[in-house]
């Protein structure tokens, strides 16, 4: 980053965007805006001038879209993208392809009210502009990650599953935030499709979950989907918070089953990593496995405490392969965690635990 300000550029063809934003942004000391650009093309060309920590950017904009210029920034120096865009709210297809492409996170702009909205939430797109900065410095002072294979296992061993309880017995708590979509689409479609149910908590918008789990059933050997309230958490199956409501596990009937609820937010998150993984501990004990992946902040790391009191097995992405290493980090310092993986080994050792 320049100095101890986040350098942020903003690309909206909105000047009602453009004015409130920069405004709301520059009464952070941290903060500076380098400029409000109404296209790409103008972007390009400050740009040139200065390259920007952190670019908050719009998907549908004159000239060029918002998800070429994405990619091309990608292409030529990748820097943390904030996706704030009305399109996203029509089109989550293109939102998915936009951190699919490398963006961070995605902030939904509603379709009318725009100005009241940028005055009482840019406090939203506020900490993702610092979410973003904290992933965009992660990136420069990472070495390449290190995959060591499992002591045991190599990577292409068979699965193995436990079997001190039938596999519907048990059941696998994620949860993750920034740079979670990309970690996810590297974990599970590397599940065999006979493992135990799994449950996710991926700080999204509302609106979205339902197409990024679309998207990962399409990558995937497990089933992947949007989760329901009351449906039966089954073997060989994903089930993903809905965006703006709570998660939790119940132990019904002799099985799990899901709650999807609202309420207030947890740690400034609903869905909340710690709402999940708490009715995990309480509803699965022994019989789980808590897997914390990048995020920023301290979301599911008490939670995961919780579950590795109650008997758990309880895993943490490492340092060096997280986007941001917040959520993680914390786990570990309160003990939470039984043993810390790179990404590419989380799916070993989910079969190997699980």
């Amino acid at each position: 980053m320049t100095g101890a300000k986040i350098g942020v550029l903003i690309v909206d063809d909105s000047a009602v965007v453009r004015q409130v934003l920069s405004a709301r942004l520059r009464e952070n000391p941290g903060i500076e805006v380098i400029a409000a650009c109404p296209d790409p093309l103008f972007a390009m060309e400050q740009m040139n001038k200065r390259w920007p920590d952190v670019v908050v950017l719009d998907l549908e904009m004159p000239r060029m879209d918002g998800l070429t210029f994405l990619r091309k920034i990608m292409d030529v120096r990748p820097t943390p993208v904030v996706i704030c865009s009305t399109l996203t709210q029509r089109s989550t297809q293109t939102s998915m392809e936009a951190l699919a492409a490398g963006a961070v996170s995605v902030i939904a702009k509603p379709e009318s009210g725009l100005k009241k909205f940028m005055q009482d939430d840019a406090g939203d797109i506020v900490a993702a502009v610092r979410d973003a900065a904290a992933a965009g410095a992660r990136r420069k002072r990472s070495a390449p990650a290190r995959t060591p294979a499992m002591a045991g296992a190599g990577p292409t061993a068979a699965p193995h599953l436990r079997s001190r309880a039938a596999v519907d017995e048990r059941i696998i708590a994620i949860g993750t935030s920034t740079g979670g979509t990309q970690a996810l689409e590297k974990v599970l479609p590397a599940l065999h499709p006979g493992i135990p149910g799994v449950v996710v908590v991926q700080h999204m918008p509302e609106k979205f979950t339902a197409a990024f789990a679309a998207r990962l059933d399409t990558m995937c050997r497990v089933r992947v989907r949007e989760a329901t309230d009351g449906e039966p958490v089954l073997p060989g199956h994903v089930l993903v918070a809905p965006g703006g409501r709570h998660l939790e596990v119940l132990r019904m009937d002799t099985r799990f089953r899901v709650r999807v609820f609202d309420g207030p937010p947890v740690n400034r998150h609903r869905p909340s990593v710690d709402v999940l993984f708490r009715s995990v501990a309480k509803a699965a004990g022994p019989e789980a496995l808590g897997v914390i992946m990048t995020g920023m902040g301290d979301d599911g790391a008490r939670g995961l405490l919780e579950m590795k009191r109650a008997g758990a097995f309880t895993v943490a992405q490492d340092e060096a392969t997280c986007v941001v290493y917040g959520m993680p980090r914390e786990a570990v310092e309160l003990g939470a965690v039984d043993r810390e993986t790179p990404l590419p080994q989380i799916a070993e050792v989910i079969h190997h635990h699980g």
